[in-house]
């Protein structure tokens, strides 16, 4: 790894040296008129050791984006991460760690008992033959078996 800090907060992170499932807050923005942005990292699986397969990812994506928000006002998005492991998710005026790992519990319950993927089709999605429901609850319900590790973020 490199000596030099890089402008990317998760550049900076030694991904050998994390275990994963967990939630870390990786930033906090201000902005001109004093809004806080927190970006928390919720990382699913181990760096480099496993990855979430693309449709079961992308229906997991949809389905926290939207059922996070009936749970909180404050989410600004959840953004999966290129590598696969694991998804962004950003919070405005908001830094009560214990409630985002509430909403991200609650959440995952929603997609646990979905019955569908929201906005999977042509119209409203990008890539919507990508999707499997059954791959985001699987992953759903291999990230609660895990719930009470998720504070923890190194091994």
């Amino acid at each position: 790894m490199s000596d030099k800090k890089m402008n990317v907060e998760s550049f900076n992170l030694d991904h050998t040296k994390v275990r994963a499932p967990y939630v870390r807050l990786a930033d906090i923005k201000t902005g001109a008129n004093g809004d806080r942005i927190h970006k928390y990292d919720l990382r699913i699986c181990q760096p480099n050791k496993e990855h979430m397969e693309m449709p079961a990812l992308h229906s997991l994506e949809h389905l926290m984006a939207e059922l996070s928000r009936n749970h909180s006002d404050k989410v600004v998005d959840i953004s999966p991460m290129g590598c696969q492991t694991g998804f962004y998710i950003a919070m405005i005026n908001h830094d009560d760690y214990d409630d985002v790992l509430a909403l991200i519990e609650g959440t995952l319950q929603d997609v646990l008992s979905a019955t569908e993927v929201p906005a999977c089709n042509e119209m409203q999605c990008g890539w919507a033959a990508s999707h499997s429901l059954e791959g985001a609850q699987e992953l759903a319900k291999g990230l609660l078996a895990k719930r009470d590790e998720w504070h923890q973020v190194f091994a």
